[in-house]
């Protein structure tokens, strides 16, 4: 690692093994428009002469290598009393100031290679922007060294004392088996669905067109559905583990790309227990969640519901899941509005949290604490006005709507006035966000 002086801040090159990632970009190109004009690109391959082909090799590869080399030379950050620098370009230069105060999630990722190279890549959630600012790549020991030092910056320790704070403690609270995770995924409607529209639908555009080429446009995206949902999750949800730290739940997981993902206290917006039909036997929950400003939205890919519970409850303190028998029906008039799917409405408001069930086959509980409900609204189609019902809506700080379906009118014109007073003292009343609180 390069230390270079400016002024009186000094600068941090990343990782010397960060050019041949980047040297990729000029190929991704090329790659890029191959696939956008297919046609184009084979009457450029058939026109191609061996001498031709050694030519643009002899261009491409050291113009990669350069860029490579380029982009990793003018990449430079530092870390301020304030803020994190992260300052780029060649031609056009840019500079990201990050405010330490505004990180609200610190993840390491190390994609296979990395992992090989022992490297790592550090993004950061920041509040108010929906694209991650990176470092990649970092030492693995380095990534983990500066994330340690951010968080302690962003929890109000001393500059001076940061870099000696190191990675707060981790208590492990749930590990979930491969085979758990398998069988979950075999018993994941989904899954058979994509995998029978894979199997089912290109033989059918077969006899119907007879062209290989629309059957591949069909078949390949469907084929990649169908692997996403099975295996695709399988590795990316593979060894997935939880565990408690005093800079929030941190989260492992991942068979090739191998992630460290953090859990931002007090910036989780809405948990959701979603319960597939087939998975009701065996008492497994899956839990999903909105935070602030945060691609994170898997907590825990499948759990017993008991074990399921409890990690909600650190998540959201104070907050206890309403049992089935807590969640009051939509009245039976609404089956004239949805006919059949109205049972699977429920709600349940408590001193704590908006709780709203939907779902028949797939049940799906989604609990958003009152602090965190940033509008509620009232919507009523005039089927629904003539049958006497409204749906009630919540909006979040993570711009999602969580909807109360079909409830009776004159409950849900008493609850939109009641929830505006809810979310008003919760917010009062709320703990402040804070790190290694």
């Amino acid at each position: 690692m390069t230390l270079e002086p400016a002024g009186a801040l000094a600068e941090r090159r990343l990782h010397p093994v960060t050019p041949l990632r980047r040297a990729w970009a000029p190929v991704a190109v090329l790659i890029g428009w191959a696939v956008h004009d297919p046609d184009g690109a084979q009457r450029q391959l058939t026109r191609l002469t061996t001498t031709t082909l050694l030519i643009a090799l002899a261009v491409i590869v050291p113009a990669a290598a350069l860029y490579g080399f380029c982009s990793w030379w003018f990449t430079h950050f530092a870390v301020t009393d304030t803020e994190l620098r992260i300052r780029t370009g060649l031609v056009f230069r840019r500079t990201a100031h990050i405010r330490l105060e505004r990180i609200q999630a610190i993840d390491i990722t190390q994609p296979l290679l990395a992992r090989v190279a022992g490297v790592a890549k550090l993004k950061l959630d920041v509040i108010g922007t929906d694209k991650k600012d990176e470092l990649a790549f970092l030492g693995a020991d380095e990534a983990r060294t500066l994330r340690a030092e951010l968080l302690a910056r962003a929890a109000g320790f001393a500059p001076e004392t940061a870099h000696e704070v190191g990675e707060a403690p981790s208590r492990q609270l749930l590990r979930v088996p491969p085979g758990v995770l398998a069988v979950s995924l075999v018993l994941t409607g989904a899954t058979w669905g994509s995998l029978a529209a894979a199997l089912v639908v290109p033989p059918v555009l077969w006899l119907v067109t007879h062209s290989l080429w629309t059957v591949l446009a069909v078949a390949l995206p469907l084929l990649g559905a169908a692997g996403a949902s099975s295996v695709g999750r399988f590795v990316g949800e593979y060894d997935w583990t939880v565990g408690e730290s005093p800079d929030g739940l941190r989260i492992d997981h991942g068979l090739l790309d191998r992630a460290h993902e953090t859990v931002p206290p007090g910036r989780v917006q809405t948990v959701r227990i979603v319960e597939p039909l087939l998975w009701r036997r065996r008492g497994w929950v899956r839990v999903e969640l909105d935070v602030a400003g945060s691609s994170n939205s898997v907590l825990v890919p499948v759990a017993p519901r008991e074990l399921a519970e409890t990690v909600v409850a650190l998540v959201l303190p104070g907050v206890t899941v309403p049992e089935s028998a807590a969640l009051s029906p939509s009245p039976r008039r609404a089956r004239w509005c949805v006919p059949v799917w109205w049972r699977g409405y429920g709600l349940a408001v408590t001193d704590a949290v908006f709780a709203a069930r939907s779902g028949l086959l797939a049940r799906s509980l989604a609990l958003v604490p009152h602090a965190k409900v940033q509008s509620v609204r009232m919507t009523q189609g005039p089927w629904e006005r003539a049958r006497g019902v409204a749906d009630v809506c919540v909006d979040t700080g993570a711009n999602k709507v969580v909807r109360a379906r079909l409830r009776d009118a004159d409950e849900a014109r008493e609850l939109l006035a009641r929830q505006a007073e809810r979310s008003r003292t919760g917010r009062r009343d709320a703990l402040p966000d804070r790190w290694m609180a």
